[in-house]
């Protein structure tokens, strides 16, 4: 059902996103001149057995959609209706998929900072789960690279090497690490490892003679390094869409069918979600980082000044993780955001349980900001790994001006940069199911320490996914539907950076428009302040001596704010954020903190984590 429809055309939108457990319907239709999504409904993931159908997931969670739409979606023939008439159907049907454990890829390069590291970026753009970098210079002997490349079982590999013109031998070497490892595909006996070449060009015939004797299907696309000065991520991006399309979503159970409903290529799900945001900073001008915090994992993206990166922090989650994020941030770490003592052996015991019974949500208020202290962490660490990832290119020698004598940068500097970010969106159960939206975005501050003034939300359902697939066929209705329902707009937050003296003036506000407000905020101390959904005002901010809050130390600053379910958050920590060592200092500090941004409620009874 491949469809070259006129987006003005399209007024009925059906999208699916197949997950491992769960397959999740949204219908967005054309109401009074925007887009809006109306309905949603789900469904269990049929793609293992017994069903091993993929398409009964997706057909039992549209037809929950038909119902209470009151529009029939489903024909006669278990098909979706297609196009759309005034009762029935849709007029494009579009889907996300990460079931059967999404795509998951090896990436090979030359050197593990230069040109396997852009392999690393353009797999995880593409909405890869990387199992593994192989590298020249990775430290590892011929026969344990070629051991490991025979023991994984990858969707597909990935192989770059060299600038265009310069020498050919190195990048050879590494398709000879790969071609007799004979690796196999994880679905999919009777088909050949597909192996797209992103390297230098003039090695093109002799890596062909390599994969030539056959059990390999070589893709060849332009170099990901063509120079070392400039990344090409596209071509190699594009194709691993494609062949995610062709090889292993034909494979899968049902999926075979399924595509032959979709009006566009079936994405893997973070690849959508990078898109959406992606469509989302180019349209508004803005810089956006996003976080999906899940029970295993937790995905990060950013987009800043129009580069965007991902990763994948593979051992930082909520439940099957937990113990990692423990072992790794440290307990001491952990309960510096809890404002009370608690016995380690029985965190311990909850932490293993947690491990245990994935689903288990906290039952007391305890258990609540523990395993709120716990995603912090998670959170932070997360964070860190991408901004150490997403960096300008390692191997550059750097233009210099006189200008730089004074500021010593070198190549592979963050591109993270906190002051200039505008919005911060989160989704995954911790966040998004949080009782009081006032945790989430107290968890937000404390994990990432947005800097200057930003923008909170929250993604609604997690409807992310079916957006970013939307946003390949009709960026405007992608656009419309998530500012309008599938973000929650949690406030704006301003924050110091620089380090106030506690007690002392960090910086003066005086807001104005829908609500009027003026104060001073003190070293050390939060505030907030009423504004609400669809409330807007202007914020005058006067730092204090060495204060930062985006113009410069000591610079006043004026900018437009938005309101929200949470509200406006003036926060006077300074940045980095730190909390007071003794322990006893720290929890009457933290627990000032949450008072002052109303994070817990003491008759609360949490729900839904």
């Amino acid at each position: 059902m491949m469809t070259n429809l006129d987006p003005d055309q399209i007024k009925v939108i059906l999208a699916t996103d197949c997950g491992s457990t769960t397959t999740k319907a949204i219908l967005i239709q054309y109401v009074d001149g925007e887009y809006r999504q109306t309905h949603r409904g789900e469904a269990p993931t049929t793609v293992e057995k017994p069903f091993a159908d993929v398409t009964m997931g997706v057909v039992n969670s549209v037809t929950e959609i038909g119902e209470l739409a009151g529009r029939r979606l489903v024909g006669d023939d278990g098909r979706i209706i297609s196009p759309a008439t005034e009762t029935e159907g849709c007029d494009i049907y579009i889907s996300t998929s990460s079931a059967g454990g999404g795509l998951q890829m090896m990436v090979a390069g030359v050197i593990a900072e230069m040109t396997a590291a852009s392999a690393k970026r353009a797999a995880l753009g593409a909405g890869s789960i990387v199992m593994d970098v192989i590298a020249a210079n990775d430290g590892r002997r011929p026969h344990d690279q070629i051991q490991r490349i025979r023991d994984l079982r990858p969707d597909m590999i990935l192989i770059s090497g060299g600038t265009d013109g310069g020498t050919t031998d190195k990048v050879v070497q590494i398709s000879e690490l790969v071609a007799p490892a004979k690796p196999q595909p994880r679905f999919g006996s009777d088909y050949s490892m597909p192996i797209i070449y992103a390297g230098n060009k003039d090695a093109r015939d002799s890596v062909s003679e390599v994969f030539s004797e056959g059990g390999f299907d070589l893709q060849i696309v332009d170099n990901l390094r063509p120079v070392l000065e400039r990344e090409n991520l596209g071509p190699a991006r594009d194709k691993i869409h494609d062949i995610f399309l062709e090889h292993v979503m034909a494979q899968a159970p049902g999926y075979d069918k399924l595509m032959g409903w979709t009006g566009a290529p079936i994405m893997p799900t973070p690849g959508a979600v990078g898109d959406i945001l992606q469509t989302v900073a180019r349209i508004q001008d803005i810089n956006v980082v996003g976080v999906d915090i899940g029970g295993a994992t937790t995905d990060v993206f950013s987009v800043f000044d129009k580069t965007f990166n991902r990763t994948v922090s593979a051992n930082l989650g909520m439940s099957y993780s937990i113990s990692n994020v423990c072992a790794e941030a440290t307990m001491p770490n952990v309960l510096r955001w809890v404002p009370f003592d608690m016995n380690e052996r029985e965190l311990r015991n909850h932490v293993k349980n947690k491990m245990i019974r994935p689903t288990t949500i906290p039952q007391t208020r305890e258990a609540l900001m523990f395993e709120q202290a716990v995603a912090r962490e998670a959170l932070r660490l997360a964070y860190k790994q991408h901004k150490e990832f997403a960096t300008t290119l390692k191997g550059v020698q750097q233009q210099r001006t006189v200008g730089d004598t004074f500021s010593q940068q070198t190549s592979g500097q963050t591109i993270v940069n906190n002051m200039s970010l505008d919005l911060l969106v989160a989704s995954g159960g911790v966040l998004s199911h949080a009782p009081r939206m006032h945790q989430t975005a107290m968890m937000l501050i404390d994990a990432f320490e947005p800097e200057g003034v930003t923008m909170l939300a929250k993604d609604s359902i997690f409807m992310m996914p079916h957006l970013g697939v939307l946003s390949s066929v009709h960026p405007k209705a992608a656009e419309q539907v998530f500012d309008r329902d599938c973000l929650v707009y949690l406030g704006t937050c301003v924050c110091a950076a620089g380090q106030p003296k506690p007690g002392k003036s960090c910086f003066k506000y005086e807001l104005t428009g829908d609500r009027t407000a003026s104060g001073d905020i003190s070293g050390g101390e939060m505030t907030l302040l009423p504004l609400e959904q669809g409330e807007t005002g202007t914020i005058t901010l006067t730092p204090a001596r060495g204060i930062d809050l985006g113009e410069g130390p000591g610079k006043k600053v004026q900018r437009t704010v938005r309101g929200g379910t949470v509200g406006l958050i003036l926060d006077g920590r300074g940045r980095p954020l730190a909390l007071p060592e003794d322990r006893s200092s720290c929890q009457s500090t933290v627990q000032k903190w949450l008072n002052a941004l109303d994070v817990y409620v003491e008759e609360e009874q949490p729900v839904g984590v």
